[in-house]
């Protein structure tokens, strides 16, 4: 015992580093992270797990000579202080954890500086309130310099090594196979602590690298199979019913279902809209799939039928791959494709990634005439880029598939005074009271462009997609978002049902218009495009299936495993049937099954790039006289 007073005692400053850490990580899962404990023993995990790291964080500091290591102590110890605040800013919006892929995504910061300004708090300065003290009793002397070291930095970090193992026995013994649960980061933390979690990524970022070095033409093989096999043949009315025409696609920033058909302080949210659907195909239960690239993932699966990554963004990780995407397979059939967003060509690496999937023009923000007056929030208003997109689109040779990115109804959703047509929400959340004034000012930008569309005679030669690419309000602002749709609490079931976004199909000029229950995604909308353009998907590699089918499977896997079904939902390791009650976890199995191996399978394409393995000419038959419908 005596040895045991005489080592702490030696290493005064060192110990109160990691007892800082330890505590200061626990209060950031509770109150900055909301992590909650089914049982007192997730709890004692959640306590312990920042220790393992702390021991071994702060013992390297120890490596470092004479005075040097209480200098390397603080430093350290803000270095993992900085670790958990950008974790905090990332999650305040996001409800996530940073990985090594959105670390690396720095070319977008120039863009986001109004969103972290919103993502401060005063009350973050008491992170560092520690660093402060460390600092003082060094500078002070009150904390003698750590003596001449021999062995204690190798006994520390061997009682770091025995931590960790102890801690990932007992979290093993509560949650089976955590570490298999790599895309669901809140689990691995919760479980392992913050820093370890960090580690653990990178070793799984640097594993999905190396896929690519040892994957072969025969790994094509298998992944083309299991997705073939989820073929559907399409509604014979419906296929080739815009064959020749020119297709817009309008991926409507942040927008989520549960403004549709809604209203705030008596005045609807979405008028425009509301009106468009009662004269298109409309699903009522389509689900935004993204994960942490929000709308370049989106952009990705609608343009692939495919999986976004877990981690980070493939427009960021993967630009490089081979795809067979929709634009490309279009612009081979002679049709001209574009994207239009008024934002940086670099951001999201756009310039890049849209080479890989093959759109043949990009409109960016050189292409828009943007001023302090006709910008707000991240750039451009929505209704002065559709305004002069009209020209764009009339420089194009016909048919044209283009593509629009909105940009107004963006996080931290500011307008101006003068474009505001409804009054903010009322409730404890700006962000919230804030969404509803950007959301209507968006639907009245879209129904702007359908009346120039038809002004310019553009209109009946047209199909439109309309979508939402993502989630505009996340879950830190559930109780705000409870007292919205009158409801005691945001379960998780209600989150998974707050991830639907409208997804429209308009035609002009076609006398039939429905609301349709049929449960899906963004993997969806490109074979569901093919089809009524009159192109087969038979013998393509994709993920989703056509909406319209008549024996569509009425499914939608979420990027972090959730499962949803006519009669299911399957989320945090929960079954619930379709009335938010807990059921049997049977009834989900099958479905839970095929979603992960839906994911498996298309992470395997884009980490191993197999699509340079995939003839796309060759193997994919777009000849509509070749399908089972006609």
């Amino acid at each position: 015992m005596d040895k045991v007073k005489t080592a702490i005692s030696r290493l005064k400053l060192y110990w109160l580093a990691v007892l800082f850490l330890t505590i200061k990580s626990y209060i950031l899962y509770k109150v900055g992270f909301n992590i909650s404990s089914d049982n007192m023993l997730q709890e004692f995990i959640l306590i312990i797990n920042p220790l393992s790291s702390a021991v071994l964080f702060f013992a390297i500091a120890l490596l470092f000579k004479n005075r040097l290591r209480n200098v390397m102590i603080v430093a350290f110890s803000f270095l993992a202080t900085l670790v958990l605040y950008f974790n905090l800013l990332y999650y305040r919006f996001f409800t996530d954890f940073l990985t090594f892929p959105v670390l690396f995504q720095t070319s977008n910061l120039n863009d986001i500086g109004s969103s972290i300004v919103e993502l401060t708090h005063f009350a973050d300065l008491f992170l560092f309130v520690d660093i402060a003290l460390l600092t003082f009793l060094i500078v002070a002397k009150k904390i003698p310099a750590v003596p001449r070291l021999k062995r204690e930095p190798i006994i520390l970090v061997s009682l770091a090594v025995v931590l960790f193992l102890a801690n990932l026995s007992i979290a093993q013994a509560e949650r089976p196979q955590l570490l298999s649960r790599s895309f669901d980061r809140e689990l691995l933390v919760k479980n392992i602590g913050i820093l370890n979690y960090h580690v653990y990524d990178g070793y799984i970022q640097s594993q999905s690298r190396a896929q690519r070095v040892f994957a072969d033409s025969s790994d094509i093989v298998e992944v083309k199979n299991y997705s073939q096999a989820g073929h559907k043949d399409p509604d014979p009315e419906l296929f080739g019913i815009a064959e020749d025409k020119n297709v817009v696609m309008i991926s409507l920033e942040s927008l989520q279902s549960f403004v549709i058909n809604n209203t705030v302080n008596g005045e609807e949210v979405t008028p425009f809209l509301n009106e468009l659907i009662e004269d298109s195909y409309y699903f009522e239960n389509f689900y935004h799939q993204t994960a942490q690239g929000k709308t370049s993932d989106s952009e990705f699966i609608v343009d692939n039928s495919m999986f976004g990554r877990a981690s980070g963004s493939v427009f960021f990780t993967h630009g490089g791959n081979d795809y067979n995407a929709l634009p490309e397979i279009l612009s081979n059939e002679g049709m001209h494709t574009s994207v239009m967003h008024a934002n940086n060509k670099s951001f999201w690496n756009r310039d890049i990634m849209y080479q890989s999937l093959g759109y043949d023009q990009f409109f960016d923000v050189d292409s828009y005439e943007v001023t302090e007056e006709n910008s707000v929030g991240w750039g451009l208003k929505d209704v002065d880029f559709f305004e002069q997109s009209i020209e764009l689109l009339q420089s194009q040779p016909e048919p044209y598939l283009t593509k629009f990115i909105t940009l107004t109804n963006h996080f931290p959703f500011e307008l101006d005074e003068e474009d505001r047509m409804v009054d903010e929400f009322d409730s404890n959340s700006g962000t919230l009271n804030r969404y509803f004034p950007t959301v209507r000012y968006m639907d009245h930008a879209v129904e702007r462009f359908f009346d120039e569309m038809k002004e310019a005679g553009m209109y009946e030669d047209t199909v439109f997609i309309l979508y939402g690419d993502h989630y505009g309000i996340s879950e830190n602002h559930n109780r705000a978002m409870s007292m919205y749709l009158d409801k005691e609490e945001i379960t998780p079931f209600d989150t998974v049902q707050l991830q639907r976004v409208p997804m429209i199909v308009h035609i002009p000029g076609h006398d039939k218009s429905e609301t349709i229950s049929t449960v899906g995604g963004q993997i969806d909308v490109k074979p569901t495009l093919m089809h009524l353009l009159g192109y087969s998907t038979r013998n393509d590699i994709q993920f989703g299936t056509d909406l319209f089918a008549p024996e569509n499977e009425s499914m939608a896997v979420l990027r972090n495993g959730s499962v949803i079904t006519d009669d299911i939902v399957y989320t945090n390791n929960t079954c619930y049937d379709k009335e938010g009650e807990e059921i049997e976890m049977e009834t989900c199995e099958p479905f839970v099954e095929k979603g992960m191996n839906d994911l498996e399978h298309s992470d395997r394409i884009i980490y191993g790039d197999l699509l340079r393995f995939f003839d796309s000419q060759e193997e994919m038959n777009l000849n509509p006289e070749d399908e089972d419908t006609e």
